[in-house]
């Protein structure tokens, strides 16, 4: 195998791959990147076994082949070259001859034959977005995954395909966060739904975030396919791809009130500072705040018998009867720091049941939060 590409090429494909190499004592091949050249493509290629990366490289092929490498090493070595000179990989008697300029180096490695390989799904029919409408609703909702292994289900964010219409939803029972953005249906089994694992959706997240928005064509979309147990993401040369998780996610939609007693607008970054200073006084472990809505204010509010309490108050407009209700802060915060625009606003029935965060204008994006049982 030989080949030739630019650094910065080559530097952005490795970073790309890399970051889900892992450790492992009983297969030490996964901490590789598989190079690989053949039938006039370059990939770069690696996988820990629940989720697969490739990446099609720019470059020119002298001779086809493949080859792993330690990623981390590679990676690195590869970094501190000049960005504007070609580098040539060469594999040679078990070992990666790498060039580049006045740089030479060779990087003892692995035949490909030991590495695993990608699942393949068929690239014919599947769902398309905007990069730009998939980032957004992924960084607004991952946040509200579960940790806990109790409920596996809860462990990823739910895929739900319905029309021209995509809703991501994530919970850990104690909060809910749901965004929906538009989506295009070329030939895909519509009403499909399906759980991303978290990992999956942090990788692809990491993934669009390090896109350069100006250097893509204007039709570049995210493509998702779909099969029995798995899914690829497809964008901007990467193909992302992973298993499913198997199992009921639960009907969430139930949980979302109806109606309310008391609507709230509120600016939203007065209401996160009063927050936040009250949440100073909340008990250890509960990390309790109380918010108490009258008719022009919302009142915010923390005792601890061990540090003190706090009071503060932000002008807002309050529609329907005075409410009030007690819930975790950091979940409060996590809410107000995912809704776009500068209020938001808030619905409550009464101190028992959730509360519910929009923005002032519908985006497509809603958050719950259970309250705390006094």
């Amino acid at each position: 195998m030989k080949l030739i590409s630019l650094q910065e090429n080559l530097r952005r494909g490795l970073n790309i791959v890399g970051h889900i190499t892992t450790k492992n004592i009983n297969l030490p091949i996964l901490n590789n990147i598989l190079i690989k050249a053949e039938n006039g493509n370059i990939e770069l290629i690696s996988t820990n076994l629940e989720i697969g990366v490739i990446h099609q490289l720019r470059g020119k092929i002298e001779s086809d082949g493949q080859f792993t490498v330690d990623s981390k090493l590679i990676t690195e070595y590869v970094n501190l070259l000049s960005g504007n000179e070609k580098v040539s990989l060469e594999e040679k008697e078990g070992e990666l001859k790498l060039e580049c300029g006045s740089y030479k180096t060779k990087i003892k490695g692995e035949q490909a034959k030991e590495f695993p390989l990608i699942p393949a799904i068929p690239k014919d029919n599947f769902f398309s977005c905007q990069i730009v409408d998939l980032k957004k609703a992924l960084n607004s909702v991952i946040f509200a995954v579960s940790n806990s292994e109790n409920r596996v289900e809860l462990t990823g964010v739910l895929f739900t395909f319905l029309g021209d219409k995509l809703s991501l939803a994530a919970t850990d029972s104690y909060r809910l966060a749901e965004s929906e953005i538009e989506v295009v249906n070329h030939g895909a089994k519509d009403d499909s739904k399906v759980i991303v694992p978290a990992k999956t959706a942090a990788e692809v997240l990491r993934i669009l975030n390090g896109i350069d928005m100006s250097a893509l064509e204007s039709e570049t979309d995210v493509k998702i396919y779909i099969s029995d147990n798995q899914i690829l993401f497809t964008v901007d040369a990467v193909d992302l791809i992973s298993r499913l998780i198997n199992g009921h996610y639960p009907d969430y939609k139930q949980i979302i009130p109806t109606q309310s007693q008391t609507d709230v607008l509120v600016e939203r970054s007065e209401l996160a500072r009063a927050v936040k200073a009250s949440a100073l006084f909340s008990k250890m472990g509960i990390n309790d705040v109380t918010l108490k809505f009258s008719k022009d204010k919302v009142i915010v509010s923390a005792f601890s018998g061990a540090s003190g309490e706090s009071r503060a108050e932000v002008d807002a407009n309050v529609t329907g009867g005075e409410n009030e209700i007690t819930i975790n802060y950091r979940y409060l915060i996590d809410g107000l720091n995912n809704i776009g625009g500068d209020l938001v606003r808030i619905s409550i029935l009464n101190s028992n049941t959730p509360c519910v965060l929009r923005a002032e204008k519908e985006d497509g994006y809603l958050y719950i939060i259970m309250p705390i049982r006094q």
